[in-house]
């Protein structure tokens, strides 16, 4: 009984030929360095057939029988991927899970000390009652203490395992039930820790926003933040394909100008333009151009009226008459030019408000102004403009992120800083900042507290049942040891003081 309960085998580590849980990566290599041969693969296995024949046909081989033809190349055998299961629930220890495994073993070297102790006592005392009765009394404790010790042994071996190896029932509970525990842990999490009601009692026990602005006003944590978020912006540009980005902008653009018509916004833009003046300055651009073009260009004009001239008009006549024509063609431009009031300026402003207004109201003019749209939309020059702008956006992000003093990293450093200051300084402010992360809080808790913790359910189910016994029994069977030399120590005093009053009131 003593043996059993210490188990010592049982703590030898990973490897022990003893422990309940073997050790799966050592088992796994040692299957693939040394596979079995095919002739002792179980009748169950559905390749068996097949490499018992291959196995045969080598020794056919080796007989001197040659199959025709080249040998057949090996072909590796598939394995089905492994389920992931964490390290410490495969059966590897830690170094400090070597040094609990030796505490334990050496708690359990007392408990079961303490019940090999009772049970000489008890011995002794019952060869020797008769001749001395005193010693009733010591044999009514050990035999008491020996019950204790075996009750509270079995209760805290069943937690772990199968006392003694037998198949008594409600046993090795942590192994057999670990799936349903993992439930009601995930359920307790939620329902405890998670509820909407203990979220808001304990976010309203400290001010987030106070928190967060007096790390944020903190020029380094700013800066941390900084280069946190720069990293992330370079993350996400090696992520992002720039081809895919090119055609979601080049579909945003043509989807949104598509779906707007021109016209109006166009006119009114153009009104508040033409009835400021701002037009001006281009208009008398365009004069002084087609001035200077006519002034510099005599021969041009000339030869224009001496083509347009009938052919039985004489050629000195022609020249007077294009000579009079580019004069007077000149000294129109000149004066288009230097007279700001000119009829042809006043002619020229009152035909920009009227297509300003036609934009805005005549549906002919709106629908040209689409039918212009429309093509420019369509032109592939859109696309190659999205990722030319793409491009150039994206270098110049990268680089600002990159260069820790560029005003980008910078601006957005004082931006936090000055964004934590508001926050400890602005009271209202930092009461809606609570309020927010209060409500969101609230919100993730009342509706998805469940779906969070599910993530026990579902790690657990993973874990090897027996390994994740040994685990836990590291963490917790130390403390689970003094259990049993109390559970020695109260059955004798109990078994003391029951024998004692039979002695007393039923003798």
């Amino acid at each position: 009984m003593s043996t059993t309960e210490s188990q010592p085998t049982e703590s030898a580590g990973p490897t022990s030929a003893a422990d309940p849980v073997p050790d799966l990566a050592g088992a796994v290599n040692d299957s693939v360095s040394n596979p079995p041969p095919a002739a002792d693969l179980p009748a169950t296995d559905p390749q068996a057939g097949a490499r018992a024949a291959g196995a045969r046909a080598a020794g056919a081989r080796a007989a001197g029988a040659r199959p025709a033809g080249p040998p057949p190349a090996a072909v590796p055998a598939q394995r089905a991927p492994a389920p992931f299961i964490p390290a410490f629930a495969t059966g590897a220890l830690s170094p400090a899970d070597e040094e609990r495994r030796r505490r334990l073993n050496r708690m359990k070297l007392i408990a079961t000390g303490a019940l090999v102790l009772m049970a000489i006592i008890f011995v002794i005392a019952f060869s020797l009652q008769d001749r001395y009765p005193w010693l009733g009394y010591v044999r009514a404790t050990a035999e008491a203490g020996m019950v204790g010790a075996l009750a509270d042994w079995f209760a805290v071996t069943a937690l772990f395992r199968r006392p003694m190896g037998l198949p008594i029932p409600h046993t090795a509970i942590i192994p057999n039930r670990k799936d349903a525990i993992g439930s009601s842990l995930s359920e307790f999490v939620a329902t405890n820790f998670l509820s909407e009601t203990v979220v808001r009692e304990k976010l309203a026990g400290f001010s987030v926003a106070k928190r967060v602005g007096e790390y944020l006003s903190r020029p380094e944590a700013a800066q941390q933040v900084t280069a946190e978020l720069a990293t992330a912006v370079r993350g996400i540009s090696n992520v992002l394909s720039d081809d895919q980005v090119a055609d979601l902008l080049e579909s945003m653009a043509r989807r949104k100008i598509a779906e707007t018509r021109i016209g109006p916004p166009l006119g009114k833009i153009a009104a508040e333009v033409f009835e400021r003046g701002d037009h001006h300055g281009l208009v008398d651009f365009i004069i002084d151009r087609c001035y200077e073009w006519i002034r510099d260009n005599y021969t041009a004009v000339s030869r224009v009226v001496s083509q347009r001239a009938p052919s039985w008009s004489p050629r000195f006549l022609d020249g007077i008459v294009a000579d009079r024509i580019y004069h007077e063609v000149e000294a129109f431009a000149l004066a288009v030019k230097t007279d700001p009031g000119h009829q042809l300026r006043q002619a020229l402003d009152t035909f920009l408000a009227e297509f300003a207004r036609d934009l805005q109201t005549d549906p002919a003019t709106m629908e040209r102004a689409d039918a212009v749209k429309d093509r420019i939309v369509e032109n592939a020059e859109v696309r190659s403009l999205a990722a030319s702008a793409w491009s150039s956006v994206k270098d110049s992000l990268l680089e600002a992120a990159e260069d820790p003093q560029s005003p980008l990293r910078r601006s957005v450093t004082d931006g936090l800083i000055s964004f934590g200051r508001q926050l400890t300084e602005d009271g209202p402010l930092a009461k809606k900042v609570d309020g927010w992360v209060a409500d969101v809080a609230g919100y993730i808790a009342r509706h998805h507290a469940r779906s969070i913790t599910g993530i026990i359910d579902e790690t657990i189910a993973r874990w090897d049942g027996e390994a994740t016994s040994r685990k836990i029994e590291l963490q917790v069977g130390r403390d689970l040891q003094f259990i049993r030399i109390n559970g020695t120590v109260v059955g004798a005093l109990a078994g003391l003081l029951i024998y004692t009053l039979a002695q007393l009131f039923l003798s």
